[in-house]
């Protein structure tokens, strides 16, 4: 009889560690832009009458990393007034080689620890080798997995946490400080200069849709992952950033659907599609240059791709294999 096993929250973040989710994202990425992995458009259904939407996002990837997976997702507005999560989501992983269903993981935590992981592998390949400050911009789930991230491919000293409800910013700064690769030396801002002031790695995970910062505070040689805004109406980062820094995307095709930091500067009239250099990971594959001096501005736009869930979920589900974590049920 087939098995499968299923993780809760905790069993995907003790089988996804941070180091082991940005190896997995650089896979996932180089896949998507060598051509080896589908992703189609993700479906839609909406539930009008609970005020909800339904997302389902398949993807396959070919090769040496195959992975077949589903992710669904639910966003019901009236579920905080239940008492319940706004977002529920879940992960299905099936065997490339049969097709058999052999996990169902927690999706909620998987999808924060590869978009966070996401940030690690643009940061390891864009940042300057000597950045040691962080700036966070937002102090939601995204935010944490972005500080991890970062703390984890670079020597970072100390972050800044900037968010316009300063009992988050604070409540954010005390639980990350000296977790982990994280410094001791976590601190609110109290202004968005103030948080870029020093700042040699920028983080920006809102659901902003005006830039949070402002473009003159931007300094030379920063590299800045923008992960919040992922429709043509959201921007977090000024146009004017845009139009001067080195724009890494994770895929052209969503970005230009999606992407508002792009969308708004394309608009207006500060950028053509050209102005994309590269994905990040034509960027692995050594297909297009990473950082070319000390003193570039480099950006990361991400809006997420099925194939990082795909391949994050392979990865935690084999080591949950090895560590014994989950709960393994009977299937068919």
């Amino acid at each position: 009889m087939n098995r499968i096993r299923v993780l809760d929250a905790a069993a995907v973040r003790a089988a996804l560690p941070m180091a082991e989710a940005i190896a997995a994202m650089k896979q996932a990425f180089a896949a998507y832009s060598a051509g080896q992995a589908e992703v189609p458009l993700r479906t839609r259904l909406a539930m009008p009458e609970h005020d909800g939407l339904a997302l389902f996002m398949p993807a396959a990837v070919h090769g040496e990393h195959e992975a077949l997976g589903l992710k669904a997702v639910t966003v019901y507005n009236a579920n905080p007034q239940r008492g319940l999560p706004l977002i529920h989501a879940a992960v299905l992983v099936l065997e490339p080689t049969t097709g058999q269903v052999v996990g169902l993981l927690e999706g909620g935590t998987l999808t924060a620890l590869r978009t966070g992981a996401a940030s690690g592998a643009a940061t390891d390949v864009l940042a300057r080798a000597d950045s040691r400050v962080l700036a966070v911009f937002g102090a939601g789930t995204q935010a944490r997995t972005q500080i991890e991230a970062v703390c984890t491919v670079r020597p970072i000293e100390r972050v800044w946490v900037y968010d316009r409800d300063p009992s988050r910013a604070q409540a954010l700064a005390a639980e990350m400080a000296g977790q982990g690769p994280v410094p001791a030396d976590v601190r609110v801002a109290s202004s968005p200069a103030e948080a870029l002031a020093q700042a040699d790695v920028v983080c920006t995970a809102t659901t902003s849709p005006t830039p949070v910062f402002p473009a003159e505070a931007v300094r030379p040689g920063t590299h800045i992952n923008a992960i919040g805004a992922y429709t043509p109406d959201m921007a977090e980062i000024p146009a004017a950033v845009v139009a001067r820094a080195y724009v890494v995307v994770d895929a052209r095709d969503a970005a230009w659907a999606e992407a508002g930091d792009l969308i708004q500067a394309e608009r207006q009239g500060l950028i053509t599609r050209a102005h994309v250099a590269a994905e990040l990971g034509e960027v692995l594959l050594g297909r297009a240059p990473a950082r070319q001096d000390d003193a570039q501005i480099t950006l990361f736009k991400s809006v997420g791709l099925a194939v990082q869930d795909a391949v994050a979920a392979r990865v935690a589900l084999a080591r949950a294999q090895q560590l014994g974590l989950g709960l393994e049920v009977p299937w068919g």
